[in-house]
């Protein structure tokens, strides 16, 4: 007769794709194997590939995140695994990003990463320019606290600001140091009276540097 348990996960791995012995992580990394083409060629249809691959990545966590870099010279691309700026999420970030496979078309990175030079940004419906945002800097014990200065920042669009500025932040110094070596983050608009003496945002990854002796 028949094991009706062992039945059930063979159908399980046959017809959905997963192992269920398996972590969610070696789950995530069969189905991104099983799909590749798809994601590769996300642009063909880019609504349906990214909400698979978030439903795929919620199972792991639903805090997790994702980028693509555009095909680069050498025709792979670059996957990027975030925590969508939430530490706690971290150690899901890092245990997907051990269990990765070696895929020739692929280069994945945990967390998302600085960016030279800095990419302008549009996010609800407002358009920032990197070169437009500014930025000082205080001590705050062993962290350092900043503040980012907007053209159009108002209090009553703090929110969608406060996400622009932490996307700066995360293509400025990277999205792990964002979260672990600054204390307070502000956002202001250029007239405020902390803007004095403030730099441009591509000069805060040297800084930033100099002071934790990057």
């Amino acid at each position: 007769m028949k094991n009706p348990v062992l039945s059930f996960a063979l159908a399980c791995v046959a017809i959905f794709g997963f192992n269920v012995n398996a972590s969610e992580e070696e789950n995530f990394w069969r189905w991104f194997q099983t799909n590749e083409e798809m994601l590769f060629n996300f642009e063909k249809d880019q609504e349906v590939a990214f909400d698979k691959l978030s439903a795929a990545l919620n199972k792991v966590d639903p805090n997790l995140t994702f980028e693509f870099s555009p095909i680069r010279e050498d025709n792979k691309r670059e996957f990027v695994i975030s925590a969508g700026g939430i530490q706690e999420s971290f150690s899901s970030v890092e245990l997907l990003f051990a269990t990765a496979p070696n895929l020739d078309n692929w280069v994945f990175f945990k967390f998302r990463q600085r960016r030279t030079p800095l990419h302008d940004l549009t996010y609800g419906g407002v358009s920032v320019k990197a070169d437009d945002v500014f930025y000082n800097l205080y001590k705050d014990g062993d962290k350092l606290g900043v503040v980012l200065f907007f053209d159009g920042y108002n209090e009553s669009e703090h929110v969608l600001y406060a996400s622009i500025g932490f996307l700066f932040l995360d293509q400025a110094i990277g999205e792990y140091d964002v979260e672990t070596k600054l204390s307070f983050i502000e956002f202001h608009n250029k007239t405020s009276a902390h803007y004095e003496g403030a730099k441009p945002l591509k000069r805060l990854s040297t800084q930033f540097d100099d002071y934790f002796g990057g």
